[in-house]
């Protein structure tokens, strides 16, 4: 599992790591039952406190992504559900529009951004058959 931690980043550690897993389920790097690292050795690798690794992996276990397995450690779950979550849903439609302002003020095109989305919408559609 290869995390990396932007410290420079606006984003707060625990969700970029949240943020990494994620991707690296649905692109397939992690696959069903893979086991992750524990909370102790992601924390060493990376140099980060404990309590901020395992506050990622309990959001994670918490979307049904992971799951921690007693004495045997934390792993992708076998089946992942998709689950909608409509304050969830309201949050990325106000930051899509958001980062498209900034897109505007800045002069990117809308042919440039629909190309972006159409680029990460590849990786959405790999999410079927990693659920399947």
């Amino acid at each position: 599992m290869n995390i990396t931690i932007d410290e420079s980043s606006d984003t707060p550690i625990w969700e970029q790591i949240v943020q990494q897993v994620k991707r690296m389920v649905l692109a397939g790097t992690l696959g069903k039952r893979d086991r992750l690292e524990s909370v102790r050795e992601l924390s060493d690798r990376i140099g980060i406190n404990k309590n901020t690794v395992a506050k990622a992996y309990q959001y994670l276990e918490r979307q049904g992504i992971i799951e921690t397995r007693r004495g045997r450690g934390t792993f992708v779950t076998e089946t992942l559900v998709l689950q909608r979550d409509l304050r969830r849903e309201r949050k990325i439609k106000d930051d899509l529009r958001v980062l498209l302002i900034e897109a505007s003020y800045l002069g990117i095109s809308s042919d440039t951004v629909k190309q972006w989305v159409d680029q990460s919408v590849l990786l959405i559609d790999k999410t079927d058959s990693v659920i399947m």
